[in-house]
């Protein structure tokens, strides 16, 4: 969440400060500001509410100069207002800070610099990085930082200019990302490479504890004790393309229509035909010690929980290694019994989510095998865990996610097929694991073509206030993962439940008024989940079922459905998912919503 950019060098900064952060506003879109060295001799910060086009409107064409910040908002402390929006200056309007993360300890920190006689101007913990960096300023702006992030508890990726040496940019972090760009006599900062691929492909991703100094021919990293640290730059291996909306009306459409082609990608150079297995090299583990691996668990949050919940079922089923996913936010404060034949998965979309992050930390400690799934290269999740598995989704912009479910997916039913054929899978059923695996991109493609008929049955029941997701086994996943996209982009509330336990509770919610899902494909449940739409069809709800192909006693039962082709029932995961997030789109479509960029919401959360 939030979005740091920085440039120096040779250009104005302000168009490139601008479009930086358009292109980091789904990270945060509450407010946004710049702060430039104007060539004209004071430091000028221009702070708005709002998208970046409010921000945009207020700072003068006129505005010129060669180094800046800039950073867009989503808010932690303070409301949302013009003066809690970053940057932040000191009392000499000198030094401006730009912050990603929380101060834990603001509040001791902020009273004791208010007894020193300064005065705040915003309500944020953030405001207190800038007067303690004036606090310790003597000269030199690194020897500042360090000493001023030595008083702080807490998480940070900022960015500080000084007044007094013009063309200088000081970063910093400490779980919260930050990459610095290598430019021809240019350098950039940003928390996410979206920011400056159009500029340079030459990165270098900061680690915890470490600080940069950045002028515009020039950088050096040390730790925030200022002892120097080698990297090594490391190369974008995607295009600015790739994060352009190319002709679909939003970023989550453009990423829900990219999934055939972000599977392909997933799977790409992964299955072995000749042996009839998957192929992970970077998992970082001989075959003995993945044959000694006797339970699996995956932590994650949000959607990549759900996905890790359709993993564990697979591994359950195909590999019959005992597997379970939790949520990363418990697990840190549960005290986990961590045994030695247990392997874990962090599974996250930017590989930077602070429970998910502090999680693997715990698990680490207490000696466990933590590998990583993320799509991110670079990120700390990649850097940290002990080996893992690259999505290769390629950018996801849109704050709800969608291909990066699917291709988290991919890699689970890669890693299972591996498991497999080491345990109990023959070779023939390897070999047909395989061939489903290869197809299963056209059939995503194929469901995709029924975009018409979802758009007009969301047209239908987008006026509900309230939706039930229903699925059994396999399936259950992808209810919760229908209902999640549809309280997101939609807010419409709507629960998804195992279809088992709807005469559980759930079912007294069905009315005439309140639609339910069903998730019903032409697998081995399928006559029970048939009978728990008897039960909601008995008590007047409408229902809109998911089924395969078309299948006469499910149209009997519903009142629309939708058709998908038919694959081996540990597939459909892949295909149900889609008309959810279809169906989640076009209702918010039709009231009106920000599909990309939902309200209270955010990508890549590395807060708490």
């Amino acid at each position: 969440m939030c979005g740091i950019v920085g440039y120096c060098g040779p250009k104005n900064c302000t168009p490139i400060l601008l479009d930086g952060l358009k292109r980091l506003e789904y990270r945060g879109y509450d407010s946004a500001g710049i702060g430039v060295e104007s060539e004209k001799g004071p430091l000028v910060v221009i702070k708005r509410v709002g998208k970046i086009a409010q921000l945009r409107a207020a700072v003068p064409p006129t505005l010129q100069g060669h180094c800046g910040i800039g950073h867009t908002r989503w808010a932690t402390h303070g409301g949302v207002t013009d003066t809690n929006a970053h940057p932040h200056q000191d009392m000499s309007g000198k030094i401006a800070v730009v912050h990603n993360g929380i101060i834990e300890n603001y509040g001791p920190l902020k009273k004791k610099l208010e007894q020193e006689g300064v005065r705040f101007a915003s309500e944020t913990d953030s405001e207190v990085l800038a007067h303690l960096i004036a606090h310790y300023y003597r000269g030199k702006l690194e020897d500042a930082v360090g000493n001023a992030l030595r008083q702080v508890k807490g998480t940070y990726g900022i960015a500080v200019i000084h007044l007094d040496e013009p063309g200088k940019i000081v970063g910093a972090r400490c779980g919260s990302p930050l990459v610095v760009g290598v430019g021809d006599g240019e350098m950039f900062l940003a928390s996410d490479v979206a920011a400056i691929v159009s500029h340079t492909k030459q990165v270098i991703y900061l680690s915890d504890g470490e600080l940069v100094s950045l002028s515009a021919s020039d950088y050096s990293i040390t730790d925030i004790d200022h002892n120097p640290i080698e990297k090594s730059v490391d190369e974008i291996q995607w295009d600015i393309e790739e994060i352009e909306k190319e002709g679909f009306f939003c970023y989550m459409e453009k990423e829900i229509f990219e999934q055939p082609d972000s599977i392909a990608r997933t799977l790409s150079g992964r299955l072995d035909i000749e042996y009839a297995t998957g192929k992970l090299g970077g998992l970082n583990m001989t075959s003995r010690e993945l044959l000694a691996v006797r339970r699996v668990k995956i932590i994650a949050a949000g959607t990549s929980w759900h996905a890790g919940l359709v993993g564990a079922y697979l591994l359950e089923s195909l590999a019959r290694i005992p597997a379970s996913a939790e949520l990363s936010s418990e697990i840190r404060y549960r005290n986990p019994v961590v045994e030695p034949d247990t392997l874990y998965f962090a599974v996250t979309q930017s590989g930077e989510t602070a429970d998910t992050l502090y999680a693997m930390r715990e698990l680490k400690r207490k000696g466990a095998r933590v590998l990583g799934i993320c799509n991110v290269v670079g990120s700390t999740i990649a850097r940290e865990s002990d080996g893992g598995v690259y999505t290769h989704a390629g950018p996801e912009i849109a704050v709800a996610s969608t291909k990066a479910f699917t291709s988290q997916l991919a890699v689970f039913y890669v890693f299972a097929l591996l498991m497999a054929r080491m345990r109990d899978l023959s070779f023939i059923q390897g070999q047909r694991f395989v061939e489903e695996l290869q197809g299963i991109s056209a059939k995503v493609r194929e469901t995709l073509a029924q975009r018409d008929r979802i758009q007009n049955l969301a047209k239908k029941y987008y006026r509900a206030r309230d939706f039930l997701f229903l699925g059994r086994g396999i399936e259950y996943p992808v209810a919760l993962e229908g209902a999640l996209k549809l309280k997101e982009i939609s807010y419409i509330h709507a629960e998804g439940y195992a279809a088992g336990e709807i005469k559980h509770g759930p079912i007294a919610l069905v009315n005439e008024e309140t639609p339910t899902l069903i998730i019903v494909p032409r697998d081995s449940l399928r006559e029970k989940t048939l009978s728990n739409m008897k039960e909601v069809k008995a008590r007047g709800g409408p229902i809109i079922a998911v089924c395969t192909g078309e299948d006469e006693e499910v149209k009997a039962i519903a009142d629309d459905y939708i058709p998908i082709p038919a694959v081996d029932e540990l597939f459909y995961p892949f295909l149900t998912v889609v008309p959810l997030q279809l169906f989640s789109y076009f209702c918010a479509l039709e009231l009106g919503r920000d599909v990309d960029q939902p309200r209270n919401l955010a990508k890549s959360v590395t807060v708490e």
